[in-house]
């Protein structure tokens, strides 16, 4: 039987090939998921040891609200005294970045970092090798790291502006430098300034955030950190380099695990759909070897061996789509890895790492859901009766058989729906929970019904067909409901992931309109001026305000406060401007009470914490130990636009040391241009305006580009979907060729034959596009409604035009699925075909 089984494959190895090509491409997704994760947290690993060599211990005394924000240079002068210790080296740092010739921030900001440089004895700092000049030793002298200098153009002596807050400051490019430092390698910015610059920029004069110390020799970097612990104050984080490049590699890894997860979970639908092409397989090479498994069971094989025998086939496929897959998955894991910079991301070095346990997995992966999905199908051989060899007739499923499907699948359909419909209607994390659950339940329903629903929503469409297509058409549609199962099956690998694009489709188009929604009623302003990588300073707004046309300029201070116990995210403004500005969707109270210095808060944080208009509540302001009482002067919804809490600037402005300018609204009498606006900020890098279009996308275009990643991911899986199809229909003309022949000798021609392929196709692709988007937007609308109260102006919306584009797409991968089966099947000899059995 073990002979038979592989004489089986190789006799049948081109109808297999489609089941091979969607294994090998749900084994490369998994596997390919595996190596780049793999890679990356080694890569990460390598990086952060690296980044630590020079770095034997390291002392952590940050706290720029303390009298005593860091370590002072006393400290740093006692820890460079002590028994063991061969050098120490004082560090600070914080965000700086670096404006290109043309004025724009390198790395579009966000990313940049700016440090002192630490020269020892000998003029050098060990974390940094200089390619060109030297380091910066002068208040006016800045040093940038190879990548960035090469980014931006710039070479040693030219003139370099760095922003921070407010306008950019100019300096004179002394030095270029390498450096091993892991934020630099993974395409951060670095800038070096002269220490008592640094620290004035990032700290207090005359303070450190953190030393690292070099261990003497014969002192371990164990004994050097317990020294350390004794000397400095015990709030002071005393760590071994070792621990800090763990630490370091950890995070990185953790940041590729989190990855790895959502890939494999996008894996995981392929696969589901593939199980689907490999059952159909196999249904249909069974059914087309009726003859030769009841011709073996009556010299003598009984039904296990013909099941074993079925089995053994689908173990050969799968273990040749495994090493197919795991081979494609690592040139997937380098593409993706060499393409990321593409989008201004870096990888660590270092090479592409397979591991034992990702073989493992693509081999387990591969063989094992073949032998599972063709096991059904193995199991109905194994039925065929040895009196069937007398005859080649393909034995239907039992109308008893039929009818147990049909009836568990009702009952499962109408069980997920209910518990659905639950969870919408119990939202929370209870609704989650039930939503999730009755959604496997009814897909799974939905999954077993589908040929039942074929006949009655093809039977729809058969008069169109019939009067647009005449026979063809007519044929067509017969064919499509002639087997349900097989139908139905190809139809299921459709709408599995077109469930998945619709219920993600429905939840970002609902997402993006309401807060679209909500935006557009809330903003009165004309443009925002907002910062990357910098803080819109006060001079900003100044230079705003003399823009000729400009009526008022509302800027956006955000801090945080202590309020009745609980930190808030504070977004401080000048009531005056910001009544012109936005306008507050209040609930209650009114936003006039801003002026009142009153405070508003929104509705669910109002809700979660019992806080209502009239309350007076304890606040303690940001990074200072200074405290009042506030009055909730108005409760408003939440939204995008504002932060959970706001209050006029004068409340924070007295009382908190640190806060950051993001935002500002402007207010035009319409005479005004965006250009002469940006020229008002041409000295501030950084900084970008908006119009009207331009703050809707800003708030608002972040769910378009989600929900496009996440029609890539989904891509492979419609992909074996089409391999589905081709499938069916090249295996379906196979076993047509006498009817074929027939319809050819009386009268259809050859175009006739590819149309009636053809729209065969078409028919069986929108059908299960058409049950995947009913049960997206089903599993969408509950999704929208467990979610709704954390859905700022929230209303429910169905994306018509993308489930219209997502029917004529289906029906375009039916008409390519189409081309080679149809071709195939017009080109048949017509007196070849008929004498086929």
């Amino acid at each position: 039987m073990f002979r038979t089984a592989l004489r089986n494959v190789l006799a049948h190895k081109a109808r297999l090939l489609m089941t091979v090509l969607a294994v090998t491409l749900g084994v490369a997704f998994v596997s390919g998921t595996l190596i780049f994760n793999d890679t990356l947290s080694d890569g990460y690993r390598d990086q952060t040891a690296k980044s630590y060599a020079h770095v034997d211990v390291e002392a952590t005394s940050y706290d720029p609200s303390d009298k005593v924000p860091g370590l002072s240079a006393k400290a740093l002068d006692e820890i460079a005294r002590l028994d063991g210790v061969a050098g120490a080296a004082g560090r600070v740092d914080g965000g700086a970045d670096v404006a290109d010739k043309d004025g724009g921030l390198i790395g579009g900001g966000s990313s940049g970092m700016g440090a002192n440089f630490a020269p020892g004895k000998d003029g050098k700092d060990p974390l940094y090798v200089f390619t060109d000049g030297s380091g910066p030793t002068e208040p006016g002298q800045v040093a940038l790291d190879k990548d960035t200098a090469e980014k931006g153009g710039h070479h040693v002596g030219d003139t370099v502006r760095v922003a921070f807050r407010g306008p950019a400051k100019t300096y004179e490019l002394s030095g270029i430098f390498t450096t091993d430092d892991t934020s630099v390698a993974l395409g951060d910015s670095l800038v070096l300034f002269d220490t008592p610059v640094a620290q004035r920029l990032f700290l207090q004069p005359g303070f450190y955030e953190y030393v690292t110390v070099t261990a003497g020799s014969g002192t371990s970097n164990t004994e050097l950190a317990a020294s350390l612990r004794k000397l400095l104050p015990d709030d002071t984080d005393v760590k071994t380099g070792q621990q800090l490049a763990d630490e370091r590699a950890k995070g990185g890894a953790n940041d590729a695990s989190t990855l790895s997860t959502i890939l494999l979970a996008f894996a995981a639908v392929a696969l589901f759909v593939s199980v689907f092409l490999i059952a159909n397989t196999f249904t249909m090479l069974a059914a087309q070897r009726t003859r030769e498994l009841a011709l073996l069971r009556a010299v003598g094989a009984s039904r296990r061996q013909v099941t074993r025998s079925v089995l053994i086939e689908a173990m050969a496929v799968g273990s040749v789509a495994s090493a197919a897959g795991l081979g494609l998955g690592a040139a997937m894991a380098a593409v993706v890895r060499s393409t990321v910079g593409v989008f201004g991301a870096k990888n660590p070095d270092g090479p592409l790492v397979v591991t034992s346990t990702t073989v493992l997995v693509a081999a387990v992966v591969g063989v094992l859901v073949t032998m599972l999905a063709a096991w059904l199908p193995a199991h109905r051989a194994a039925k065929i009766p040895p009196v069937a060899a007398i005859g080649s007739a393909h034995l239907p499923a039992t109308t008893r058989s039929l009818l147990i499907r049909n009836l568990f699948g009702g009952f499962i359909t109408l069980l997920g729906a209910a518990v659905v419909v639950a969870g919408a209607g119990a939202g929370g994390s209870t609704g989650k929970g039930l939503v999730g659950l009755g959604a496997i339940l009814a897909v799974t329903g939905v999954l077993v019904l589908i040929p039942l629903l074929s006949r009655p929503v093809i039977a729809v469409v058969q008069p169109l067909l019939r009067a647009g297509f005449g026979v063809s058409g007519k044929l067509a549609g017969q064919n499509a409901v002639r087997s349900p199962r097989r139908t139905g099956a190809t139809a299921s690998a459709l709408a599995i992931g077109l469930t998945v694009v619709s219920a993600m489709t429905v939840l970002a188009t609902t997402l993006g309109q309401s807060t679209d929604r909500m935006t557009t009623d809330i903003v009165k302003a004309d443009y925002m001026a907002t910062a990357s990588g910098v803080s819109l300073d006060t001079s900003a707004a100044a230079a705003l305000r003399k823009v000729p046309g400009v009526t008022t300029v509302s800027q956006e201070q955000q801090s945080w406060m202590q309020l009745d116990g609980i930190q808030e995210d504070v977004s401080a403004v000048t009531p005056a401007d910001f009544d012109e500005a936005i306008r507050l969707p209040v609930v209650s109270g009114s936003q006039g009470t801003l002026a009142k210095g009153q405070v508003a808060v929104a509705d669910d944080e109002a809700r979660a914490h019992g806080w209502k208009v009239g309350d007076t509540l304890p606040a303690v302001y940001g990074d200072s130990d200074k405290s009042r009482k506030l009055t909730v002067g108005a409760v408003f919804e939440s939204n995008e636009v504002v932060l959970p809490v706001v209050v006029s600037a004068d409340v924070i402005d007295p009382n908190a040391t640190s806060t950051t300018f993001s935002k500002s609204y402007l207010k035009t009498d319409g005479s005004t241009s965006e250009k002469a606006l940006a020229d008002a900020l041409a000295g501030r890098p950084g900084i970008k305006i908006d119009d009207r279009q331009g703050i809707r996308d800003e708030f608002s275009g972040s769910f378009d580009t989600v929900l496009n990643v996440l029609y890539a991911l989904l891509a492979i899986s419609l992909v074996i979907a089409v391999l589905g199809v081709v499938n069916t229909l090249a295996m379906s003309v196979f076993e047509r060729q006498r009817e074929v022949g027939m319809l050819r000798a009386v009268g259809l021609d050859r175009r006739g034959v590819t149309r009636m392929i053809q729209l065969e196709a078409v028919v069986i692709s929108v059908f299960g596009a058409a049950i995947g988007i009913a049960v997206g937007a089903f599993l969408g609308w509950a999704v929208c409604e467990v979610m709704k109260g954390e859905i700022p102006g929230y209303a429910f919306v169905l994306p018509w035009d993308r489930f219209g584009l997502f029917l004529l797409l289906a029906a375009l991968v039916g008409l390519l699925a189409a081309m080679w089966p149809a071709r195939s099947a017009a080109r048949l000899n017509m007196l070849t075909a008929i004498k086929t059995e």
